[in-house]
């Protein structure tokens, strides 16, 4: 059992990561999510999590296993934490693409540029069109 959350924790972990390097909001905005889900899992893991334990010690109990309540603590702030920097992302990605006019994490310098590669002529080559100085043809 522990090989199978060892390998989920991997797997969300590092398809987080490659979302997170990917050139458009959206995807790095599901792979910070993914990276948060695998914090999540890490820290119940390591919790060793008891089921059917109470979380409070109860010195009338015939058993003495309990739950330590302090990774559920953790992970519930960390739950928390992870849904206000996915809002506050996808807010921060909207107001990037209305700004900006595309969704490129580059921004504004990705923007010009495709915004030139867009205005140049297909059919000329690209050292062609600024053969035309505004000095020559005021003379």
């Amino acid at each position: 059992m522990e090989w199978l959350v060892s390998l989920a924790i991997g797997v969300l972990t590092a398809t987080g990561v490659y979302l997170t390097l990917r050139a458009r909001t959206f995807p790095v905005v599901m792979g910070l999510t993914l990276l948060a889900y695998a914090v999540n899992v890490f820290l119940f893991t390591m919790g060793r999590l008891t089921i059917g334990a109470p979380a409070i010690i109860d010195k009338t109990a015939a058993s003495m296993q309990y739950s330590d309540p302090l990774p559920q603590a953790l992970v519930l702030t960390a739950i928390v934490i992870a849904f206000g920097m996915t809002a506050f992302l996808i807010v921060l990605a909207l107001k990037a693409r209305g700004e900006l006019g595309n969704d490129h994490v580059d921004g504004l310098i990705l923007a010009r540029e495709e915004q030139a590669e867009q205005l140049r002529p297909t059919d000329a080559p690209p050292s062609a069109q600024g053969s035309h100085s505004p000095k020559k043809e005021a003379n």
